[in-house]
């Protein structure tokens, strides 16, 4: 076990401080010694490099990766739970099952801004119950109303083939 002193930088009572009366905290590092058994001891983890630090606590619990976005189109909005570690490409897939829009006709925006597929959420900075808009790409709109009314025959498509006019 290693001793540290603890240093207050503050005028109020820690957890730490109140548990332990010399001002002295118990602390254990990974590979040196067992488990923290007291509630006001830290935990210190050993790097690759040598370096003593304080280990990370998770605050991630069982159920809480999982967000919920509200993801709004021009008409509707649906309420997607997703895990908050996805990318925005595999939100797009979840979105093309509930729209019936392919992922590549989809653009989402977050914040304002177009996201890419390769962009995770939680790097960009989605938190539970957050917005994103739902948009149909407006080429591949035009695209498909062309191609619905020349099957209808109300657009006559104009063939590749060109004529010259002299003059």
């Amino acid at each position: 076990m290693i001793k540290l002193r603890c240093k207050k930088f503050f005028r109020s009572n820690s957890k730490v401080a109140s548990n332990n009366a010399a001002g002295t905290v118990a602390a254990t590092a990974t590979g040196l010694g067992g488990d923290a058994k007291l509630s006001g001891e830290i935990k210190w983890e050993l790097r690759p490099g040598g370096m003593l630090v304080q280990k990370r606590e998770s605050v991630e619990k069982d159920g809480e990766s999982i967000i919920t976005l509200r993801v709004s189109t021009v008409t509707q909005w649906h309420d997607i739970s997703i895990q908050a570690t996805s990318s925005f490409g595999e939100l797009k897939m979840i979105l093309a099952m509930v729209t019936g829009l392919e992922p590549k006709e989809q653009r989402l925006l977050y914040r304002g801004k177009e996201r890419e597929d390769y962009e995770y959420l939680h790097m960009v900075g989605v938190k539970d119950k957050d917005k994103v808009l739902l948009f149909e790409d407006p080429a591949i709109k035009e695209r498909k109303l062309l191609n619905l009314a020349a099957t209808n025959g109300r657009v006559q498509v104009i063939g590749s083939t060109y004529h010259t006019i002299c003059v």
